[in-house]
């Protein structure tokens, strides 16, 4: 039978839109057996709002994270498959990733930029995807289709060691310099072998292969790449590094590892991780029409709820930084009050108006505020804004002092850590870092009660909002004297 186009378009767009919103069932499982065993509270409460959040995604329906991912495709195109379709497999595959990205019940996140170098202007539609094709005997088309956030892909690792260097050695020197902009606990894939590309694209292919290293730790005749995994994930997982950075047994659910002969003289590594928006599906397409997906399956969630019995509560409307000095780090808090919203590129264009003498934009006063580095998802129905998590603080850090200075922000609120002169200006001025849950994106959207743009609306995600918040749960990362949440568990790891 020949392979239809719209099958195949159809077929993509239903796997990125099921995706979105559907974690597998063995990333339900994995993190369910590390919520039970962690012994760290802050660590468990973030892995029990990532499983909260999981399970209202897949109930609402409405992304994970509000990252949605830029496209990866892995597809083997039979040699004898037969075509039906006007379209190039290429085309086919990115009016699918259009379909997804704008269907109007659930339209996900646009972040693909063309033009990289220059302009760097939204596509709107998230589209091309990267897209990987391999040439197999058969008459099908199988194809792997993940969306991969980038709190995680920037945090890919690469080098070319030499034959006789230790590999485990250089992982294990390379994870902590991932700090947790990757939103751990996740999945860390490893390439080894080939060529520096070759490294690159095995380290990304092995995120697709599921969680399994539960059941390899209980084979007995096992392959020197399983005890490889083994050894990894245990010596990773003794760093203490844990969910969102946070100290705690649980930094890697899996660790996966794929191979390649090299040449004599080299060995290529690769590492990239994924985070807890774990996403990627698979399906085969024979000409008999479109993919079946999997069904879903609620009970695999464990009985979770929201504990918040020991969170302070907190006016953001009347807070002075007389009461934000008795914030210690650790604490946690529900902000009730006005945010403002702001991210990588609304920073960049505050600091050249600043610059050039504008002032800032009309409408737009952070005064005794806190700015919130998050790129929401649009709203739908009758939603206040869509899926709206933390983005990784720490690419903000280059503005931190521009704007301590100049637009009398109490505060921040990100994820992950931050650097350390930002740090000293933070102390500095008296201000505070607060965290919020990386992958926590459709709970955390539940406590925005009101939104408007108010400033750089052409600008899509990277627009400025004024949320209103009722309850918003965050974890006090940097207080006004500059302690860091992150080195006190860094340091407390090194003293061990």
């Amino acid at each position: 039978m020949k392979i239809q186009q719209k099958h195949i378009i159809e077929s993509i767009a239903n796997a990125l839109q099921y995706i979105s919103y559907y974690h597998s069932p063995d990333f339900i499982q994995a993190m369910t057996n590390a919520y039970e065993k962690e012994t760290q509270q802050a660590a468990k409460n973030a892995m029990a709002q990532i499983l909260i959040n999981s399970k209202l995604s897949a109930i609402g329906q409405r992304p994970l994270c509000q990252d949605t991912g830029i496209v990866n495709v892995f597809v083997e195109v039979g040699m004898a498959v037969e075509w039906a379709a006007d379209l190039s497999l290429e085309d086919m595959i990115n009016e699918g990733v259009r379909q997804a990205y704008t269907k109007a019940q659930n339209p996900l996140r646009a972040s693909i930029v063309k033009d990289p170098l220059f302009g760097r202007v939204n596509t709107k539609d998230n589209t091309p995807a990267v897209i990987h094709m391999k040439v197999v005997k058969g008459n099908q088309l199988k194809f792997i289709v993940a969306a991969k956030g980038c709190g995680s892909e920037n945090k890919a690792k690469f080098a070319v060691l030499q034959p006789d260097d230790n590999v485990v050695e250089w992982i294990l020197k390379m994870v902590p310099t991932m700090g947790a902009g990757w939103c751990p606990p996740g999945v860390l894939g490893i390439g080894v072998g080939g060529t520096a590309e070759k490294a690159m694209l095995m380290a990304k292919e092995s995120l697709m292969e599921p969680i399994d290293i539960q059941d390899i730790a209980q084979k007995t005749n096992l392959s020197n790449l399983e005890k490889l995994r083994l050894e990894l994930r245990e010596k990773i997982n003794n760093l203490g590094i844990g969910a969102q950075g946070l100290g705690g047994l649980t930094t890697v659910l899996d660790v996966k590892i794929k191979d390649y002969p090299t040449h004599a003289a080299s060995q290529a590594v690769a590492m990239i991780p994924n985070c807890a928006a774990t996403r990627h599906l698979h399906f085969s397409l024979d000409g008999s029409g479109v993919a079946i997906l999997p069904e879903v399956d609620l009970s695999v969630y464990p009985d979770l709820a929201m504990d918040t019995s020991n969170y302070q509560k907190i006016d953001l409307n009347t807070l002075t930084k007389s009461q934000m000095n008795a914030w210690q780090v650790g604490d946690t808090l529900l902000l009730t009050g006005t945010i403002i919203t702001g991210r990588d590129a609304a920073h960049a264009r505050l600091k050249k108006m600043l610059d050039n003498g504008e002032g800032l934009p009309k409408g737009v006063n952070f005064k005794n505020k806190f700015i919130y580095y998050v790129g929401p998802v649009d709203a739908v129905d009758d939603e206040v804004i869509g899926p709206a998590g933390p983005t990784t603080a720490t690419r903000m850090d280059k503005f931190t002092d521009m704007m301590l200075e100049n637009t009398g922000i109490l505060g921040m609120i990100g994820k992950a850590e931050r650097g350390e002169a930002t740090i000293k200006s933070i102390k500095k001025h008296q201000a505070s870092y607060l965290i919020a849950v990386g992958g926590a994106a459709y709970l955390i959207s539940k406590s925005i009660k009101k939104a408007k743009k108010i400033a750089f609306a052409e600008m899509g995600m990277e627009a400025i909002y004024e949320f209103e918040v009722k309850d918003m749960p965050v974890a006090v990362a940097v207080d006004s004297q500059g302690e860091n949440i992150h080195a006190i568990f860094k340091n407390l790891l090194e003293n061990q």
